[in-house]
């Protein structure tokens, strides 16, 4: 039998254990065991109502398992879906459960339910349901009622029903039921809002049906062919699961609360966007031919940059909706992942200075008017706006990309960002004739690029720093071939590579960088830089070493194609889940990579 105890302690899940459902609003985690351990409600950026992946005996959980003596528990996709299976095979029986949300086209009074279709292949088996929702980040134990043949959890603020083809019993802040199914034998289970339609079994077979011939038709849609397609392909199919039906924003990652290292204090939220994710995201889509996915992100980053932060022309981070992120808050009661303290919500990033987001944010704009839709004469103007911000401020010290909590820098990463959105702001003017003082902007861009050759370079070795006036390395330099301010085989950035393979490398996989950031303790290898890494030393000609740089950053994805924000030293996965940083750069190296190796000598698609 698979053991799920009664009483406290309850067993704790790993972070790569998990798969992710969702409907465009917000996103459940499932583990590998069948239980749903993470899901905010009714967005993603709500209150989680099941949190037992960050406090496996408070957080709240739907627990869903078979008497199954020695079962063995497998998970996949069906193909080319967000739909997920779970079985548990064993000598005695098998059964699985599919879970999902119903896709959004289904409209907001079906989508928004969590869908569980449980049923026997194998034998006769027992299954065992435990719904403990735990409202307002688990600060709050729903009264649970009988509801019809279902349960009623009631809050303050929030009333969820779970409905099931057989009887629930309501007990205290929980709700229960027990069965058995023989072979071909299915059961469902239904938790949505208090005063949706009740579900039947034909409408929930029907639901399935729709929802995963929905996202097959849209995974259909994606024009790459490359090697790696599965993969690329479950990247995309994560990207838009993140990706806010309403909105058109993207959020960095399903999760709040999820360390960077175990036991540690780095551990942040992640529910929301950032403008520097911009210009990766709005590549990843129009390179896999999703033009209205980067379309309708780039109107949502147009209507960002008509508002304005507390002292800069644009705010580091938004909420899905846009506007401002929620202020960062401490959640004491949790007991955190593996212990890892304190669990956090909302992020003080909103209110840092990084330099770096305008970059990215003309990045974004230019790749979108080259390959998209034309700018407005309004979106022109706030353009021109930010340009002159950045003209007055750029040799000013900042937190960076990496946001650190230590003493401003003025980092390299955010000069190189400066100069990109200079010169992708001129680029735009000159082919779209657009009125700018473009000389100028020309001319100050060229600074900046002498700026980083005089001043961001090893006083001894000559290859590029992390920081004015500093040695350190950083694993944002390897951006700088990837916006085309450096050739990838100039000699001074091939001994920058050099360099960081040899001091940020872990086992092949790069870390951001190995300096004191203001917090304690260490993380471990980030994703998106080791994607970074393979797509650079694809670009500087050395397809042997990106492939296996590649190979292995491909073998720490968990079961299912799914990258965590970073690796332990072990190759487990660390932070928020899945990221959606690091599936963007994944996308960017296979594009590349493949055509590399299609056509080592032919032209590459350049943003």
């Amino acid at each position: 039998m698979i053991e799920m105890p009664e009483s406290n302690p309850r067993p704790r899940r790993e972070i790569g254990d998990h798969g992710m459902i969702g409907n465009q609003e917000t996103a459940a985690l499932v583990a590998r065991d069948g239980t749903v351990d993470f899901l905010c409600w009714p967005r993603l950026d709500s209150p989680s109502v099941f949190a037992a992946l960050l406090d496996p005996d408070h957080g709240g959980a739907f627990e869903l398992w078979p008497d199954l003596e020695g079962a063995r528990a497998v998970q996949i996709y069906l193909p080319d879906t967000n739909v997920l299976m779970t079985r548990w095979l064993s000598a005695e029986g098998c059964a699985e459960v599919v879970d999902l949300m119903p896709h959004p086209d289904e409209g907001d009074a079906t989508a928004r339910r969590l869908i569980r279709r449980l049923r026997v292949t194998k034998g006769r088996v027992a299954f065992h349901l435990r719904c403990r929702p735990r409202f307002d980040y688990a600060r709050e134990t729903p009264a649970c009622r009988r509801a019809g043949q279902g349960a009623l959890f009631q809050g303050r603020d929030i009333a969820l029903r779970l409905d099931g083809s057989v009887p629930i019993e309501a007990a205290e802040g929980e709700g229960r039921a027990d069965l058995v199914l023989d072979t071909h034998e299915e059961a469902w289970f239904v938790l949505g809002e208090a005063d949706a339609p009740a579900s039947s079994g034909e409408e929930v077979r029907a639901v399935t049906d729709r929802t995963a011939a929905a996202w097959r038709s849209w995974a259909r849609r994606s024009t790459y062919r490359g090697r790696w397609r599965e993969h690329v392909t479950r990247s995309a199919l994560v990207l838009k699961l993140l990706t806010s039906a309403e909105h058109g924003s993207v959020a960095a990652a399903a999760t709040f609360g999820l360390p960077e290292a175990e036991g540690g204090v780095r551990n942040w939220d992640y529910r929301a966007t950032w403008i520097r994710d911009a210009s990766f995201t709005v590549y990843a889509f129009m390179r896999l031919g999703y033009l209205e996915e980067a379309e309708r992100f780039r109107r949502w980053v147009g209507r960002c940059m008509i508002t304005s932060g507390d002292q800069d022309p644009l705010r580091v981070v938004y909420a899905l909706a846009g506007g401002e992120v929620a202020r960062e808050e401490e959640l004491s009661h949790l007991a955190g992942y593996g212990g890892a303290r304190p669990v956090r919500i909302g992020n003080a990033a909103g209110h840092q200075r990084q330099l770096d987001i305008y970059g990215e944010l003309l990045d974004s704009v230019y790749l979108s008017n080259k390959y998209g839709s034309a700018i407005s004469r309004q979106g022109w103007s706030h353009i021109r706006e930010i340009v002159e911000h950045v003209r007055a401020h750029w040799r000013e010290a900042d937190a960076g990309i990496w946001e650190v909590r230590g003493e401003a820098q003025e980092f390299l990463h955010s000069r190189l960002m400066c100069w990109v959105a200079l010169d992708r702001a001129a680029r735009l003017a000159r082919k779209r004739s657009l009125p700018a003082p473009v000389v100028e902007w020309e001319a100050e861009r060229d600074r900046i690029a002498e700026n980083i050759w005089d001043e961001f370079r090893h006083p001894q070795h000559g290859y590029f720093v992390r920081a004015r006036g500093s040695t350190e390395l950083d694993g944002a330099l390897l951006m700088m071939p990837l916006v085309r301010f450096v050739s990838a085989t100039d000699p001074v950035w091939l001994s920058t590579l050099v360099a960081i393979r040899n001091h940020l490398s872990d086992d092949g996989l790069i870390l951001r960088y190995r300096a004191e950031d203001g917090l304690p303790g260490q993380e471990g290898a980030f994703s998106t830089c080791t994607f970074w890494y393979a797509e650079c030393l694809a670009r500087a000609g050395r397809l042997d070493e990106a492939q296996l740089v590649m190979e292995r950053g491909l073998r720490h994805a968990n079961h299912l194609g799914l990258f965590s924000e970073e690796w332990s030293a072990l190759g487990e996965p660390l932070g928020n889940f899945p990221q959606a940083l690091t599936h963007l750069a994944f996308v960017s190296a296979a594009f590349f990579l493949d055509r590399q190796l299609s056509d080592p000598t032919g032209q590459v698609w350049q943003p």
